[in-house]
């Protein structure tokens, strides 16, 4: 009974999904990267979000995976590109404080054959250039094909589009992949955030991962920091900066907008 329930529970959210693209339902939410020193922001991450007619909305925790397994990954994440492209032209022509804004990209996305001329072609159509892009993604994404992820990402940061590894830490961890990849950030997963209590274990080795990144000229960034605690030992160790709940949960772009004015 249990396995019939969850079976036909994934069944209705793929179908759902399927529909959703056409019918307008998914949005976009931005939640700030702010710099440790200054505590100005700068940079957005783009987070999807799923606004249901009849279970509201949905965190990409809940139908991400399913989009993976069921194929709906690419169209998805071409849309989320799309958006944050014409937001951040959006924010521009406003003469806002200038800004990167981050997009999670799937494994599927980048072994499409035309992934980069895809990108680079979603870029001019809403008028922006790479400066003031970020391509998130996680090691085992990178794991999957790193020689031609490594030669697409170069291609992308020719055009100025800078790449971010997320989750950093949960994954390979292999030194081998920074030297070879066009790398600018690592993002140091929530789980050694939330663990982060000096001196244990965690803060050893979120203050290790900061140390490795300073030593290859890389800018770090915590994930996941909710209590001023943390910051205060993100700040003492040489952190760049931080995400989390501490300064702001996801919103929705027109909270984003106003966060983004001159105070």
């Amino acid at each position: 009974h249990d396995l019939r329930h969850t079976l036909t529970g994934r069944l209705a959210v793929e179908s759902d999904m399927r529909h959703a693209l056409d019918r307008g339902e998914f949005e976009m939410y931005y939640q700030p990267q702010v710099d440790i020193q200054s505590q100005r922001i700068r940079g957005m991450e783009a987070l999807i979000r799923w606004n249901h007619p009849n279970r509201g909305l949905v965190t990409p925790n809940d139908f991400i995976p399913i989009a993976e397994e069921c194929g709906l990954i690419a169209p998805i994440s071409e849309w989320v590109l799309n958006a944050a492209c014409k937001q951040a032209q959006t924010w521009r022509a406003a003469k806002l404080a200038p800004i990167s804004l981050g997009v999670n990209l799937s494994a599927r996305q980048i072994e499409h054959p035309h992934f980069v001329e895809k990108f680079i072609q979603s870029l001019k159509d809403n008028g922006v250039d790479g400066q003031g892009i970020e391509i998130e993604l996680t090691e085992s994404t990178l794991m999957r094909d790193m020689e031609g992820a490594i030669e697409k990402l170069r291609r992308l940061a020719d055009q100025g589009v800078e790449i971010s590894i997320d989750d950093f830490g949960t994954g390979y961890s292999s030194l081998a992949y920074l030297k070879k990849l066009p790398v600018h950030t690592l993002k140091i997963d929530r789980s050694f955030i939330q663990d982060l209590v000096t001196p244990s274990n965690g803060g050893t080795i979120v203050a290790g991962i900061i140390a490795m990144a300073k030593g290859l000229h890389l800018n770090v960034v915590a994930e996941g920091v909710e209590t001023r605690t943390q910051l205060e030992y993100l700040e003492s160790i040489g952190c760049d900066a931080y995400q989390g709940y501490l300064y702001s949960r996801p919103v929705a772009v027109g909270d984003a907008t106003v966060l983004l004015k001159p105070h």
